[in-house]
């Protein structure tokens, strides 16, 4: 060791020393919504808001399979009494009518301000003759028992128009009391969880909860009841997508770092050699951790995942200095080739950052930061910590073999361009189904988890909440009135079948402003009295009958508001409190669509009516959100923003060649096995039926990276047969890491991991066979790069 190196070595402590301090504290997490932009427009914002803590965050679907009815219900009234008292919930419904009796006395009690049927015609001698005379006529009807019994405090009708109002969407089946699939076979539970939908460390818990519920509860069932949970849900999504993620992370960096480190003792027979190769891998992998962390708060899972591969590139430098250092030159005849190699990641990669998708602005960070990190430490600090004499196994045997093997497949050259040529014939031919626009795509729930979402969702029918209004105001008031307004405009496409119905807090709580102008519509008791006997005219109901109806007016004209305390210990508040919330300093109110069964297009909302009802809505800047559809523009657009980026970068790549090969030619040849590798590889995916996602293009860049290396290599300095035997022998240890490290990613169950594994592990395989048939060796020449 020198004195000239001891600064380098303690600087290069002190950098690996402050990434570790940075990694301790750096916060992980798998919530895909940090993959969603950091500045979106207002529906964009509402759809992250939604996934982040919307009601659709926080709602689990619960069912219970297995025994006879009977214990099915048993169960589910057992589960829902424990959710009921756990603080980790706020709502537990399965149709058993615990809020009931105090949904009723609200109702009827508050049913003038909550009606809104309530009006000044509604109570004049006309319209109370014709309220009056439609109660009548209910008599006769299923609902006559309960008309009957209401008509002296009720003769308008205005609680049975409340019911009809409320109870307006779909219903699940009962069996036994409590509610059931449609085929009776599964009981059903909806819970909401108080946790926002961020907060996966709570939401797991609540899920533990619930699970340890349904085995305290089953235990007290017969043996044989053989009783089955099923959740589903965006919370349960999130939590296994959560555990999945860590899983696969943990488990594919084990297998790949074993793989790789089997293979670099089978070539070093070192154990001295395999320690210092590792060192550039660790200190390129704290460096992409540190750089992400510091530039972003936090580290995604993906990320992270996505990094470990780096050991397959990384580990690439430390093999051609081992294997080369007792050659002529040493280091010497290889750095410039891998500097030219490392400067074209960069200008790949660093056109990522610039996105304004997150996920993308990390993985291109990460991947400079990390192959810079190891570039230099290979550079500067291995060299200096070689034992005296150190050496690892002579690989010039192999390397003398593989140069006539690489003369044997430039004799292949017309048929792999044949290939080439036939793939990239394949792309034109199915490039309309060549990229997958939807978010989706990158989802890691499996479809078996999805396809029990739609079932539990169906039976319960709850609302997919695909499609909703969205009203923000200063506060909770102004939102009510902005609901209001908005309500008013969807009511005719109730009625006109353009939408099923639709969900609002004003349903359950009118603003104030709304209740006092109902209230001004009530007349005083006596101008009340005095009309109501020429309205029953004719009627089998005499006005004598109805002074129980004036007394009640007369109470609701001096009642003050309804006001959110009111709802307590009735279903309505946890209605309220679903669609109306504090996002910040403003609130936000919530209209759920849903779509009509009947009509001519039965499970479709006509949202071209929807969105023309909506404008000009006074006082609402009322926003129709199609959550899907957001979500996939969202994605198409960072997508396309993706794909500009990274052409981009391989302009930088194209001119970093030219400035630094200085001869057209010489460009072509590099660049013309990247291009091949990556149409074949497009034209395999392609086949199998796959369609590429914004990790496919990231993975397409990597082959790009990786392959730029070897045709490097090929086209550089040779003695006119080639590179030389060491060179070539560490090309293919080279090759071999990267495949393993990659490689093992494609057999990943997490999308967004195996479109990079499935891309990069035949990628670079591919680059290294077309370099070395396409990039023609040649003498030295001018332009070389040079140290």
């Amino acid at each position: 060791m020198t004195r000239r190196f001891v600064p380098a070595l303690l600087l290069w402590l002190a950098f690996v020393g402050a990434c570790i301090a940075v990694a301790a504290q750096t916060r992980f997490t798998t919530d895909l919504s940090a993959f969603l932009p950091e500045a979106p427009n207002e529906e964009q914002r509402v759809l992250v808001e939604q996934l982040r803590d919307g009601m659709v965050s926080r709602l689990l679907l619960v069912g219970i399979e297995g025994g006879d009815a009977g214990q099915r219900a048993q169960l589910s009234r057992g589960l829902a009494q424990r959710l009921r008292t756990d603080a980790a919930f706020g709502m537990v419904a399965n149709g058993e009518p615990v809020h009931r009796e105090r949904d009723q006395a609200l109702l009827f009690t508050h049913r003038y301000l909550l009606s809104p049927a309530t009006a000044t015609e509604r109570f004049t001698t006309a319209g109370l003759q014709q309220a009056i005379g439609e109660s009548v006529d209910l008599l006769a009807s299923p609902l006559g028992m309960l008309t009957k019994a209401l008509l002296p405090r009720d003769p308008t009708g205005e609680l049975m128009q409340l019911l009809e109002r409320l109870d307006g969407g779909a219903r699940p089946a009962t069996r036994e009391g409590v509610w059931a699939s449609r085929d009776g076979r599964r009981a059903l539970l909806l819970a909401q969880t108080r946790a926002s939908g961020s907060d996966l460390d709570r939401q797991q818990a609540a899920i533990s909860t619930l699970r340890s519920a349904f085995a305290a509860e089953a235990a007290k069932l017969p043996a044989g009841a053989d009783l089955k949970l099923l959740i589903s849900g965006a919370p349960a999504f999130a939590v296994d997508s959560r555990a999945t993620i860590e899983s696969e992370v943990t488990r594919l960096a084990l297998v790949s770092t074993a793989i790789i480190v089997a293979l670099l003792l089978f070539i070093y027979r070192s154990p001295t050699a395999l320690v210092l190769g590792l060192l550039p891998v660790v200190s390129g992998a704290l460096a992409g951790v540190a750089a992400v962390s510091l530039g972003f708060g936090m580290v995604h899972g993906v990320t992270l995942g996505f990094g470990t591969t780096l050991i397959g590139e990384a580990v690439d430098y430390a093999i051609y200095l081992f294997v080369q250092s007792g050659t002529r030159g040493g280091r010497d005849t290889f750095w410039p080739t891998i500097r030219l190699g490392v400067l074209t990641s960069i200008c790949g990669f660093g056109a990522l950052m610039f996105s304004g998708f997150p996920g993308l602005a990390q993985l291109g960070l990460y991947s400079i930061a990390g192959l810079v990190a190891a570039a230099l430490t290979t550079r500067f600090i291995l060299p200096q910590l070689l034992p005296a004499g150190f050496a690892i196994r002579d690989v010039t045997p192999l390397g003398v073999r593989l140069r006539g093997l690489a003369a044997a497949v430039r004799k292949l050259r017309w048929p792999l361009i044949a290939l080439a040529c036939a793939a990239g014939g394949v792309v034109y031919a199915q490039r309309d189904r060549l990229w997958n626009h939807e978010l989706a795509a990158l989802s890691p729930v499996p479809p078996a988890a999805q396809a029990l979402d739609l079932a539990l969702r169906t039976d319960v029918g709850a609302p997919d909440v695909r499609y909703m209004v969205v009203v923000r105001a200063a506060d909770a008031e102004a939102a009510l009135q902005a609901a209001e307004a908005a309500s008013d405009r969807l009511q005719p496409l109730v009625e006109s079948g353009a939408i099923g119905g639709f969900e609002s807090p004003s349903l359950y709580l009118p603003s104030r402003a709304r209740q006092l102008e109902r209230k001004a519509a009530l007349p005083d008791a006596a101008e009340l009295r005095a009309r109501l006997p020429e309205a029953t005219h004719g009627l089998p109901l005499p006005a004598t009958r109805l002074e129980p109806f004036v007394d009640d007016v007369a109470a609701a004209r001096e009642r003050a508001p309804l006001t959110r305390a009111d709802l307590d210990g009735t279903s309505f508040a946890i209605a309220v409190d679903s669609l109306l919330m504090r996002q910040g300093e403003r609130w936000t109110a919530l209209l759920p669509l849903r779509a009509p069964t009947t009509g001519a297009h039965p499970s479709e909302i006509d949202t071209a009516a929807v969105r023309h009802a909506l404008e000009g809505a006074p006082g609402s800047d009322a926003l129709f959100i199609d959550m899907k559809g957001e979500s996939d523009r969202l994605y198409a657009g960072y997508f396309r923003e993706a794909l500009q980026l990274s052409l981009a970068g391989v302009l930088g790549i194209v001119a970093l060649l030219g400035a630094t090969l200085r001869s057209a030619r010489r460009v072509i040849r590099v660049l013309l096995p990247l291009a091949a590798s990556v149409l074949v590889v497009v034209a395999g995916l392609l086949l199998a039926g796959v369609a590429l996602t914004i990790l496919h293009l990231v993975g397409l860049l990597l082959i790009v990276a990786v392959g730029s290396n070897y045709a490097l290599f090929f086209d550089g300095k040779g003695d006119g047969d080639g590179p030389p035997p060491g060179t070539l022998a560490s090309m293919l240890f080279a090759n071999l890491t990267t495949v393993a490290g990659f490689g093992v990613l494609a057999f990943s169950s997490v999308p967004v991991l195996q479109a990079i594994g499935g891309t990069v592990g035949p990628g670079a395989l591919l680059a290294l066979l077309f370099a070395a048939t396409l990039a023609r060796p040649s003498c030295p020449a001018a332009g070389a790069p040079e140290r």
